[in-house]
């Protein structure tokens, strides 16, 4: 039983040899921390293969539609055509029983609304019928329409608060899946959001908008340079995700953690990745365990994941699935954040997808892998084994260079948000400027285009690895650069600056929508050069010369931490957008609006909604980091600071006094600063934006400067929040 003395909570604990010992209430903490075993095992009862054991795709469809059903559900998925109103009640009907046998009672539209999470409202199967009975039923208006309180989600002005009404409706190109939980199983069909006027309130809506207008241009593409055979063309996204396990004992113990996703005060540990030990080590068995439990049940769910290991920080870790259409992808990635947050309990973790959980280690990214592909197998970023390949190739990839030049500033803006700000130029991820690495090799190809020229790559070269017992290896046309926010890894771009928390759907709308921008625009080039009588070999190098000549400035391959850098790119009239209030105002600048509206994606309603939201995220979030900043240093860490004073007093050893004292004074100048920025904001959300980043970002951190240096200083079995040493290491 905890008992007082000097200020200190103390516990009697038992050690394992029956000797009573007095412990602290944080190394208490630690040891129960440190104290995990395994207590089940993963799968005990199951199958070895679950791999989409809870979804209805295209396995189950088969086995339970008829034959016309089935082709006609197959042809919307693959080719897009619109579905047959008249088969949406049998659909629902194997739904249905599929869903029922599996345990379920419920069924849900499960949605991607602005806030980047997702939404469901739970709707039981059965339904009383006369004698006092209930009886399962499903329809097919269920299945494809369900109507949420549109006003009760953000809409950017879109809804007003007296206006519910909203409706989501069914998309069957992404399987439907069943939430399991130890009390019963829901049916989660996936459905887009509009609002009743018709509006997209969604990140999916955009997103399949835009897998449209870029399948367009790209067949438009291909028809062009005499590939007849493809009849379709999808893009695809491989995310790599990176997130933080600690023990929950530590998350409880910390408000910001659970208010805000992040530590808003934490000193600097003796260790943090300095020594490069962590990044690709062996996985503690805990961490391990979890992670293997979190696997499986995304393998019931379909979602195809081929890597985990551990990150360059300490307890951070990362996970990548296969490369799968971007709009099932984008659903899965969904999937992927809920499993890992929903499974890391089950081993007494919790599960931290914050950008920057932790000061001074690194944060967290999300790294989206990017390409195009046809329906007969083709990747269109892949250079091929033939010239007619390489020339392909060449096209597609200068327009993505063209693209990504023309709307550099919108790219950035897709990935804007108040977590970012703290890790995109931090020497951990790529700056704020965004640029495209292509290595060496297919720079020079580009170079020499642009000239006018052909350029003879030389003989493949090997690579000894120094023993006889090693083989040799084939190098890679070019190094890879991991400090480039967007680079060209093979076969795919890298669009390394997303956010680990963020929904992967609006930087993917994104870049279809440029791309397919940038593609038709070479095309006209392209049409014009053969009108004249150039050969379709010549008039490819011509256009793609001519395409890299006008962008070529956004290509970098050195070093994008470097100071120098951020000169090169003023000189060469890059945007350096450091922060969200600069970047999302390229959400709605002429030349966005102007593409998107041209190509159906977002209309200019649509995309001052997404401002207007983002912006207001901006500004909560932030507002809420600052409020629970002061609430911590005024109820917690000050009173533990004046306890210690107390006892140095007691002491009677004045230097130390002197020492604590001037900093606790400095200290509470600090939280009154903080409060008082914090009561009175300025009038309209830009504005309010503007000063939350100058004025009440900075207040905290004053207030974090000194109490990061009291932690230091006071007694730790007063200090009242864990620290980074026990947070990071205990496992």
């Amino acid at each position: 039983m905890p008992f007082g003395f000097g200020g200190a909570a103390l516990r009697i604990a038992i050690s394992p040899g029956g000797t009573a010992t007095l412990m602290s209430k944080m190394r208490l903490a630690n040891v129960n921390a440190a104290q995990w075993s395994s207590r089940f095992e993963i799968g005990k009862d199951e199958p070895a293969n679950v791999f989409g054991a809870n979804v209805f795709g295209q396995t189950e469809q088969r086995q339970r539609l008829p034959k016309h059903v089935f082709r006609a559900l197959q042809r919307t998925i693959e080719r897009s055509e619109e579905l047959d109103p008249s088969i949406a009640d049998v659909v629902a009907a194997a739904m249905k029983d599929w869903a029922l046998e599996h345990g379920a009672t419920h069924y849900t539209h499960w949605f991607q609304p602005l806030t980047g999470l997702t939404a469901e409202k739970h709707d039981s199967f059965f339904g009383p019928i006369g004698d006092g009975t209930a009886l399962a039923a499903f329809s097919g208006s269920e299945l494809v329409q369900g109507e949420p309180d549109a006003s009760s989600f953000p809409t950017g002005g879109i809804r007003a608060t007296f206006e519910a009404r909203g409706y989501t409706a069914w998309d069957p190109t992404s399987p439907a899946f069943l939430l399991v939980n130890p009390n019963g199983t829901v049916l989660c069909i996936p459905t887009a959001f509009t609002s009743w006027t018709g509006e997209a309130l969604d990140h999916k809506i955009p997103l399949l908008r835009s897998m449209e207008a870029l399948n367009k241009a790209a067949l438009r593409a291909l028809r062009l340079l005499g590939d007849h055979a493809a009849t379709r063309v999808f893009t695809t996204m491989g995310p790599e995700q990176e997130y933080f396990l600690i023990d929950k004992t530590f998350y409880y113990q910390r408000p910001d953690l659970i208010n805000t996703g992040r530590t808003l005060f934490g000193a600097k540990p003796p260790k943090g990745h300095e020594l490069d030990d962590h990044y690709f080590g062996s996985i503690p068995e805990r961490v391990l365990a979890c992670m293997l439990d979190t696997e499986r049940e995304l393998m019931k769910l379909g979602v195809p994941i081929k890597t985990r290991h551990n990150e360059v920080a300490p307890a951070q870790y990362e996970i990548a699935p296969i490369f799968e259409n971007s709009n099932v992808g984008c659903d899965h990635q969904q999937l992927l954040m809920t499993v890992l947050k929903n499974v890391a309990p089950r081993y007494d973790l919790v599960a931290l997808l914050h950008e920057k959980p932790f000061a001074g280690v690194n944060g967290s990214g999300k790294h989206n892998n990017w390409s195009m592909g046809t329906d007969v197998g083709e990747n269109l970023l892949d250079p091929g084994d033939t010239p007619e390949d390489n020339l392909h190739f060449l096209f597609f990839a200068a327009a993505v260079i063209k693209a990504v030049d023309t709307h550099q500033g919108l790219l950035r803006a897709s990935v804007a948000s108040a977590g970012q700000d703290h890790r995109l130029g931090a020497n951990e991820a790529p700056p704020a400027i965004i640029s495209i690495f292509l290595g060496t090799e297919l720079e020079n190809v580009f170079d020499a285009l642009a000239r006018g020229e052909v350029y003879v790559s030389p003989a493949g070269e090997l690579m000894g690895l120094g023993s006889p017992v090693l083989p040799t290896l084939p190098k890679h046309a070019g190094d890879r650069n991991r400090t480039s926010p967007f680079a060209f890894t093979g076969n795919k771009f890298e669009f390394r600056a997303l956010g680990s928390s963020m929904s992967p759907g609006l930087p993917n709308t994104v870049l279809n929508t440029i791309a397919a921008e940038a593609i038709d625009n070479l095309c006209e080039d392209l049409e014009s050069a053969i009108g004249g009588g150039v050969s379709v070999k010549e008039a490819i190098a011509q256009v793609v010369g001519g395409a890299y000549r006008d962008h070529n400035r956004i290509v970098f391959g050195g070093d994008n931490y470097a100071e120098e850098w951020h000169a090169e790119a003023e000189r060469r009239g890059l945007l350096n957008l450091r922060t969200t209030p600069e970047a999302l105002p390229e959400l709605i600048s002429p030349a966005t609006i102007a593409t998107f509206d041209n190509y159906g994606v977002l209309n200019e309603r649509e995309l001052h909604s997404r401002f207007d939201v983002f912006l207001e995220q901006y500004v909560t979030n932030i507002n809420i980091e600052a409020e629970t900043a002061a609430d911590i240093a005024s109820t917690m860490l000050l009173p533990a600071a004046l306890r210690y004073l107390e006892l140095i007093s007691a002491s009677g050893i004045s230097a130390v006094d002197g020492e604590v004292r001037p900093l606790v004074e400095k200290f509470v100048a600090a939280i009154a600063d903080l409060k008082a920025v914090n009561d009175e904001h300025p009038e309209g959300t830009e504005s309010e934006a503007v000063y939350m980043r100058d004025s009440v970002l900075v207040a905290m951190a004053g207030v974090r400067k000194y109490a990061d240096a009291l932690e230091r200083l006071v007694a730790d079995d007063l200090w009242p929040l864990p620290k980074y040493a026990e947070i990071l290491f205990i496992k």
